[in-house]
């Protein structure tokens, strides 16, 4: 029998934590839990569990620390859960490394599907990405859009495949500068230019988008449910 994914949950509310516990183990996860980000560090440098779910506001060492702590030395997926809705705090929490930001209050089954899209972003990268309607295959760089060939620029499927790849999670104009362009110069601009061109060759209607999404204040996120 596979070994069921672990958790570590860290909130400083006993109630949040212990129900965000109960509901993931219904879920068939194993859990791990922390009332701080000090003890969070030290239960994760043992356990080496595979996702995490953190609040940012906790004593002797808060979420930001936690996050920038954790990406040291481990690429493990982290959401971050917060009352903090501000563009600010997400931001800062997705630059330091955070995979996902959940504001509260959330849905439960909401949250099951970001934690089941981050351990699958875990799992080891795949050349082909499949979609509902939609396949992706980066060694032949040829996306189809059921039966018709949609033909993209190399810059357009490099976008493609960092929102793809991260489905469900959103990424930072910030971030695909960083990932596409490197150390060439770059903006916030290019980045929404080429998006609105791969919107208008791969969404039914652009102004309504199904796949790629603007996120307020941070950046994209790729919509659809990958295919396993």
């Amino acid at each position: 029998m596979p070994r069921r994914p672990r958790l570590l949950v860290v909130d400083d509310d006993p109630a949040i934590r212990e129900g965000l516990c109960e509901e993931l183990e219904a879920a068939g996860y194993d859990t791990l839990a922390a009332a701080d980000g000090e003890r969070a560090r030290e239960l994760f440098l043992a356990e080496e569990p595979d996702l995490v779910l953190t609040d940012l506001a906790m004593p002797r060492l808060d979420g930001f620390g936690l996050v920038r702590a954790i990406r040291r030395t481990h690429r493990t997926p982290v959401l971050v859960l917060s009352v903090r809705g501000g563009e600010s705090d997400k931001i800062r929490a997705l630059d330091l490394g955070a995979d996902d930001y959940v504001t509260k209050p959330f849905s439960v089954p909401e949250l099951l599907a970001r934690v089941r899209t981050q351990l699958r972003r875990a799992a080891p990268p795949s050349s082909r990405l499949r979609f509902p309607d939609l396949e992706i295959d980066l060694d032949r760089r040829r996306v189809r859009q059921g039966e018709r060939e949609i033909h993209l620029t190399p810059t357009e499927l490099a976008i493609l495949e960092v929102l793809a790849r991260n489905a469900g999670r959103p990424v930072s104009a910030r971030q695909l500068i960083a990932k596409i362009w490197g150390a060439e110069e770059a903006s916030a601009d290019t980045v929404r230019v080429h998006v609105g061109s791969l919107r208008r060759k791969l969404e039914p209607d652009p102004s309504a988008p199904r796949y790629l999404v603007t996120e307020p204040w941070v950046g994209y996120r790729f919509l659809a449910e990958p295919i396993e």
